[in-house]
């Protein structure tokens, strides 16, 4: 598995909350206590994103075929225009109406199709809600709005979204949750070719001959014994030339940053599961566990223990 189909996977990038919004003008919905990523894709017509933490950050326009990817932020307004004030608050998931009277014009049903609705805009959102330190490496590779605009590759993927949205068939939410996750590996990867995107070293190490190869390895199995030597004849490079052109590449050697992808494999699974400390290390390649604590705490600054504690009782709440 590469690198990124692991993080999409292992960070839970999946079974997104999918909403369609049909809007005509003038409409603007501000949505608080937002989720870790939410994708946006406009169907037709256009919008308006303003990420409300941050009163620095210009509107960004959204015309037909775009795609917003949207992280790192608690509250953000999607409008027709920039100006129009807020006429409904979307928090904890239940719709708090500002104005009456310009909000009712508004249709967030989940799988009505816009015809029928002259100058309407239509939009489908995704809320993901990543988890742990593996969804913070998935998050590092996005400012907090990121657009996407259209192109031949991700217009294909809207243009199935849109006609699935279309028909109320069985299977409709498998079918959406599936399509969506494809626009969002389609939208990573379009939005990290862009020249203004400024992604983490790894990715642009995944093209880069040997290294990338290592980097799959490294992350189909985790817990294997690796060294260096290992990798360098996997990958058809002697030690010498392979670890300068991974450190080049990645920015760090190679067994460095196979200790902190399995820290943050470990730190997820003493948040999510019931497994022991001896187990954990086991499972992250340290068949002592006093060993793997000792690099936990040296990378993460309290023991395994302390940390299980801390994150399930809401200490770390930005872990």
């Amino acid at each position: 598995m590469d690198v990124l189909s692991d993080l999409l996977h292992r960070a839970r990038a999946r079974n997104a909350q999918i909403r369609q919004l049909i809007q005509r003008p003038p409409w603007s919905m501000t949505f608080a206590d937002a989720p870790p990523l939410t994708v946006v894709a406009t169907l037709g017509g256009h919008a308006s994103v303003r990420l409300d933490d941050d009163p620095q950050a210009a509107p960004v326009r959204l015309a037909a075929g775009d795609i917003a990817l949207i992280s790192g932020t608690n509250r953000y307004t999607i409008a027709d225009a920039p100006d129009t004030p807020p006429q409904v608050v979307i928090r904890g998931g239940r719709k708090h109406v500002i104005d009456s009277g310009t909000a009712a014009r508004q249709n967030l049903a989940p799988r009505t199709f816009g015809d029928g609705l002259p100058g309407a805009t239509t939009l489908l959102r995704g809320a993901y809600e990543l988890r742990g330190e593996v969804g913070e490496r998935l998050l590092d590779m996005l400012p907090p709005l990121a657009v996407v605009p259209a192109g031949p590759r991700t217009r294909a993927a809207l243009d199935l979204l849109a006609a699935e949205v279309a028909h109320d068939e069985p299977g409709q939410d498998a079918v959406l949750n599936r399509l969506l996750d494809l626009l969002l590996a389609l939208a990573l990867r379009a939005w990290c070719a862009r020249p203004q995107a400024q992604p983490p070293s790894w990715y642009g190490a995944l093209a880069t001959p040997a290294v990338g190869e290592a980097l799959r390895l490294l992350h189909e199995e985790p817990a294997r014994r690796w060294t260096v030597a290992e990798l360098a004849t996997r990958v058809g490079q002697s030690r010498a030339t392979f670890a300068a052109r991974f450190t080049g590449a990645v920015g760090e050697p190679p067994l460095t940053y196979l200790t902190g992808w399995r820290m943050a494999l470990a730190a997820d699974l003493l948040r999510d599961t019931e497994e022991t400390v001896a187990a954990v290390a086991r499972e992250v390649g340290y068949e002592d566990a006093f060993a793997f604590s000792v690099a936990f705490k040296r990378a993460r600054g309290v023991s395994p223990s302390d940390w299980r504690r801390q994150v399930r009782s809401g200490w770390r709440v930005n872990s």
